[in-house]
């Protein structure tokens, strides 16, 4: 018999049940907190020796079994512990692409109670070098560019690097390892204590006035998040009538690792279920088809611009997706039409997850027949996380009203790394502020319509207008410049300026974007440039009227990834 969503919720969480709920204090807060499970990623990885030898990864014509997985892990823990003397509370940094060694590496750092600090793979060498700095890292796990692009930096800090899958290619330098000369296979996992309050990671997201912050997690915190990851599952497959599945599903890795949605809902999401987990190179549609088809892929998790790409490319029916069970993400809302698609030509349940960095990604999620029928939503609250739409006053606000996003719940960061005027800022009381701008209506559904902060979504990647508007004004040419989102059909937005040049000045597009390719990571630097004499409109208290500057530009179709 079908039940409510809140019948289900109910049913899982009752007294006994696996998702049963109590009341915890956290940071000083009481929280509803789900009382049965894992309290730290060490506990997961141990479960996930359970698994043996089934298949945990895949990437290209490797696979690597949960037991090598976790053979790895413990040497790479004992080579942390041992011989680079990283100790509990420690912070370690990982910058490379979607690599195996990305997995082993973080499981590894976070099994010893270090700091797992994930590093955009995309920063310019100036970036990577400030987040080194600011987190305090001592050891720096990388790939052969990343290696290449901190070498520099890290000669200068006395950085201890371990370069993976390195090649012929980089050149040695003091302080580098390379990771098949030192990892001892074989070597026991340290005992180190590990407990639910200390911290786990540092994922860095851009900031509002211009170098990114740390959102720093606990141990709590992300198993947590995962908990109510695997508790909405077990609510929809309630609402349906079905029961478990009888095997584990089978994940493709097309986000990257070090975003929160790549590295908790989708890795860690697979270590704590013994899922398989398909990695790709690069995301390509046409690769992507190829993998399902393969490895028999049910999960498909991503933003909406690679589901747009997956069913809009021409070879979409040469290939066999019936595996496919669930297709969607988060990152970006998805239009209707996306949501249709994803039901009616992929045969999928259509998915969305509306969370953030600062909520280890669980958040409100809505799939199946409630996106459907509410496709503009991002679904409804879950039974740890509150959810309330306030005032600038702070105060809850009417059904229906709008206001800004509040999250209060056991999974949120517990601030920023070495940032309290900004943490005290975004986190007051236990209660998160988004940012977001939405409205809650009678059933529950939360639409958000509207950024309080001054973000471009594109791609699902984050752009803070500050960040580049600071650097285009470091360009001698330039007088006045304002940074914004523009309409884009397949990123969701495009970076966007118009820019006013100093008085006799000649400035080009071009000299521009050369100019910001080397402070900027290349997601970030415009695509779609205005040089204009003309001063930047403002209204009477001098704020620049970014709402009249987007109308100089049509929505482009298209534009180079």
């Amino acid at each position: 018999m079908p039940m409510s969503y809140a019948e289900a919720i109910a049913a899982v969480t009752a007294p006994g049940q696996r998702f049963e709920t109590g009341t915890e204090v956290v940071n000083g807060v009481p929280m509803t907190v789900f009382v049965h499970g894992p309290r730290t990623l060490r506990d997961i990885y141990e479960h996930a020796r359970t698994r043996g030898d089934a298949p945990f990864l895949v990437y290209e014509d490797e696979t690597w079994s949960f037991a090598e997985v976790m053979r790895h892990v413990d040497a790479l823990a004992a080579l942390l512990v041992d011989t680079y003397g990283v100790r509990r509370g420690d912070r370690v940094a990982i910058a490379m692409r979607n690599y195996p060694e990305w997995i082993v590496s973080f499981a590894a750092i976070t099994s010893v109670g270090a700091i797992s600090v994930s590093l955009n793979a995309w920063w310019t060498a100036d970036e990577l070098a400030w987040a080194l700095d600011d987190c305090g890292a001592t050891v720096l796990i990388a790939d052969a560019e990343r290696v290449e692009r901190t070498a520099e930096h890290a000669r200068a800090r006395g950085l201890r690097v371990l370069g993976v899958r390195l090649g012929d290619g980089v050149a040695e330098h003091p302080g580098l390892d390379r990771w098949e000369d030192v990892l001892p296979l074989g070597a026991p996992m340290p005992q180190v204590e590990v407990t639910a309050d200390d911290d786990a990671t540092i994922l860095y997201t851009s900031g509002t006035t211009g170098r990114p912050k740390g959102a720093v997690s606990t141990h709590r915190a992300v198993t947590q998040a995962l908990l109510g990851f695997s508790c909405r599952a077990a609510v929809d497959r309630l609402r349906r009538g079905e029961a478990a599945p009888s095997a584990p599903p089978v994940f493709i890795l097309i986000v990257p690792l070090f975003h929160v949605t790549g590295a908790v809902p989708v890795m860690l999401g697979c270590f704590a279920s013994g899922s398989k987990l398909v990695i790709m190179y690069k995301w390509d549609p046409e690769r992507a088809l190829e993998l399902i088809e393969r490895e028999r892929v049910t999960n498909f998790v991503g933003v909406p611009t690679q589901a747009w790409d997956l069913l809009q490319s021409p070879r979409f029916g040469e290939f066999d997706t019936s595996s496919l069970v669930s297709l969607g993400g988060g990152g970006a809302p998805a239009p209707p039409e996306l949501v249709r698609r994803v039901s009616t030509v992929a045969k999928a349940s259509p998915n969305i997850g509306y969370g953030m960095t600062e909520t280890n990604a669980y958040g409100p999620q809505n799939s199946g027949e409630d996106y459907l029928t509410h496709p503009t939503s991002a679904g409804r609250a879950t039974p740890i996380l509150q959810v309330e739409v306030r005032d600038e006053e702070g105060r809850p606000v009417p059904v229906g009203e709008r206001g800004e996003i509040w999250f209060k719940g056991p999974n949120l960061i517990r601030g920023y790394w070495n940032r309290p005027e900004d943490t005290a800022e975004t986190i007051v009381d236990g209660w998160l502020r988004s940012g977001d701008i939405g409205r809650v209506d009678e059933e529950g559904f939360i639409y958000v319509e509207d950024r309080a902060k001054d973000m471009i979504l594109r791609g699902g990647e984050n752009v803070y207008c500050a960040e580049v508007e600071a650097a285009i004004y470091e360009h001698p040419s330039v007088h006045e410049a304002a940074v914004f989102g523009v309409p884009h059909e397949r990123l969701g937005e495009e970076v966007a300026a118009v820019v006013v040049p100093v008085a006799g000045a000649t400035l080009t597009p071009e000299d521009l974007q050369a100019h910001l390719r080397d402070r900027l990571a290349a997601f970030k630097v415009p695509t779609r440039i205005l040089v204009d004499a003309a001063p930047l409109p403002r209204n009477p208290a001098g704020k620049v009227l970014k709402r009249e500057l987007r109308t100089r530009f049509e929505p482009a179709a298209d534009a180079a990834g």
